[in-house]
């Protein structure tokens, strides 16, 4: 990563510095945007900036998404960068402010964007899928209504690390699946979780204290597309163990096929025929066609 933009300024790596009184450094407050860019173009962007907007105004943080100024700018980070295909991080922390919690507004943000190459994603990932793997950890309660998408990450950094330490050498990639307190399913670590049975498509509720995914969002309106009628509730490991197809979403590899699911004790269960199903293809093949034409 050679350079960063910060406030809009495309700014060498080793030179972009915040403020140690910037409160999204002191208090965790800050939210941010994953995204990536096809053909140099950022994916869903309206729909990550009124997300994040919304975010905003329940910190108090006072900003105003400009899409074209941003859409600019990310142009000029890309150009210096030398991308095309990019991963893009956009943050917005609350800003300097003095020690001790505020109760009046933060009037000035700052915007910092990174960005990094985004290798193509393997064709077998989304023929063989990948494994999802029971995790202990639970997910943490949102400190709100719902959950933002907040720099604070300790609840799935606990989560990564004991993913880790499950994964032996020579296992296949796995995502780790998180369960509410109460034992309902949840999300992924970086990863919104459906499934399919019988001509049903399931997920989460955001109820579960899950992030409400932009890729989650478009599935959703999609799922018509593939003939499926769509639930939002709560529900249990038992459930997906008896799901025809399972696959996880974000905004970065899109769509993945689960086809293999491990529990607590490390025990194997597949998933279907082993590959992508035929609904989940269909969707895949549906949010590939509107990702393009959406930007």
């Amino acid at each position: 990563m050679n350079y960063i933009g910060v406030n809009g300024k495309v700014v060498p790596a080793d030179e972009a510095v915040i403020s140690v009184m910037d409160h999204g450094f002191m208090y965790g407050l800050g939210l941010f945007e994953t995204f990536r860019t096809y053909n140099g173009t950022p994916a869903f962007l309206s729909w990550h900036l009124d997300r994040l907007n919304q975010g905003c105004r329940t910190l108090g943080i006072v900003y105003e998404p400009q899409p074209l100024k941003l859409r600019g700018h990310l142009s000029e980070l890309l150009a210096a960068s030398g991308l095309t295909e990019a991963y893009i991080r956009y943050t917005v922390t609350a800003g300097e402010d003095g020690l001790g919690l505020p109760s009046s507004d933060y009037l000035s943000p700052q915007e910092i964007v990174y960005v990094k190459p985004l290798p193509a994603a393997p064709a077998a990932l989304y023929t063989d899928g990948r494994s999802l793997r029971l995790l202990a950890t639970r997910r943490n309660t949102p400190e709100g209504d719902v959950r933002l998408k907040s720099v604070h990450y300790m609840n799935n950094i606990l989560a990564k690390r004991e993913l880790s330490a499950r994964l032996k050498p020579g296992d296949e990639p796995a995502e780790g699946l998180l369960l509410t307190a109460e034992g309902y399913l949840a999300e992924g670590i970086v990863s919104n979780l459906f499934f399919i049975s019988k001509d049903v498509l399931y997920t989460p509720s955001i109820k579960t204290g899950i992030l409400p995914g932009i890729t989650r969002r478009c599935v959703l309106e999609l799922a018509s597309v593939s003939g499926l009628a769509v639930e939002e509730g709560l529900y249990t490991w038992q459930d997906l163990l008896q799901a025809d197809e399972v696959f996880i979403t974000n905004s970065i590899q899109e769509l993945v096929p689960v086809t293999a699911l491990y529990d607590l004790e490390d025990r194997r269960h597949n998933v279907g025929t082993g590959k992508c199903g035929n609904h989940t293809a269909l969707l895949l093949q549906a949010y590939r066609e509107k990702v393009r034409d959406f930007g």
